[in-house]
């Protein structure tokens, strides 16, 4: 792990800065060393093909340290593996994991889509949380997944097959003009959101960074926009829908959200799921509004997140 000040030689200016401004001295400095920390690989056991029990087995086999994710049975955190190591095994080539960040499992769980209902992702490439949501309805119901970019639709679509997931149908549209082809037919919406990423910073990775500017994140308001318009004219009266990012700011998570609720008739959620008495790092909304929202600050363990539940009046 570097310092403090190296992880602020490192990463973009503006971001610090904006960073300070928005948080108070002691969260920053957490966020900041979170970006410092080397994450460990994570996966989720894929429910459709394999259980816990297998993969433990097989990994043990294999000689790999791990440890099960205390709010989430099916996750698996890996000690003493990267990727590339796990991408060699049977267990990942015939689909019985997917490798998938700790923070990215929550806006499934958050949504909890059941058997037989009808869910739309609308930005849903490269389908972890497609594939998940298929687990949790046990392949049992309709999940439309879309997908703008066609490579990465592509990619979304090996993944469903990949993982056995057969209540969904793949398509590459544009996000924004889902909403009138499809009024209020969803039971449950997810939009997790294309975003800045910043909780996924890691300071010693430029790749992770490179791409991030203010002009950048003005941009993708406009997006987050259009596309919560989109999500919200798919969903069924009373329907849920979770919003979601990988960024820390306030512009494209809290603003957004409370924007929302002024512009249509959706009403915040309350997130059932104990995530702060088992998840280092989980905070409160930042806004006092919004506080039944929450946001997760990076770790070793996970990447930064926000998350918020919302039910259409």
């Amino acid at each position: 792990m570097i310092s403090l000040a190296q992880i602020k030689s490192k990463l973009p200016l503006d971001f610090i800065e904006n960073l300070y401004k928005t948080y108070n001295t002691r969260i920053a400095d957490k966020i900041l060393l979170g970006m410092g920390e080397k994450r460990f690989t994570t996966l989720r056991v894929n429910t459709l093909k394999s259980n816990v029990e297998e993969v433990k087995e097989c990994l043990e086999k294999q000689n790999v340290e791990f440890e099960i994710v205390s709010w989430y049975k099916d996750a698996i955190i890996i000690k003493n593996a990267q990727e590339s190591d796990l991408q060699k095994m049977d267990l990942y080539k015939d689909g019985k994991i997917y490798l998938q960040s700790l923070s990215s499992m929550i806006p499934p769980l958050v949504l909890n889509p059941k058997e037989g209902e009808k869910v739309l992702d609308l930005t849903a490439a490269p389908g972890s949380k497609t594939t998940q949501m298929v687990a949790l309805m046990k392949n049992e119901g309709y999940i439309l997944a879309n997908e703008l970019d066609k490579l990465r639709c592509e990619r979304l679509k090996y993944n469903v097959n990949m993982q056995g997931a057969k209540i969904v149908e793949t398509i590459n549209e544009n996000g924004s003009t889902i909403g009138d082809k499809y009024p209020e037919y969803f039971d449950k919406v997810l939009l997790d959101t294309p975003c800045s990423g910043e909780g996924r910073f890691i300071a010693n990775d430029v790749k992770t960074y490179k791409n991030w500017s203010t002009k950048q994140v003005e941009e993708l308001i406009k997006v987050q926009k259009d596309l919560f318009t989109s999500a919200v004219k798919t969903l069924k009266i009373n329907g849920e829908m979770v919003y979601s990012t990988c960024t820390l700011n306030l512009k494209e998570n809290e603003e957004i959200v409370n924007w929302a609720i002024k512009e249509y008739p959706l009403e915040l959620e309350q997130i059932k799921i104990d995530l702060k008495n088992t998840i280092k790092g989980v905070m409160k909304g930042l806004d006092s509004s919004l506080s039944k929202s929450i946001k997760m600050i990076p770790t070793k363990n996970q990447e930064g997140f926000y998350i918020a539940k919302l039910r259409k009046r």
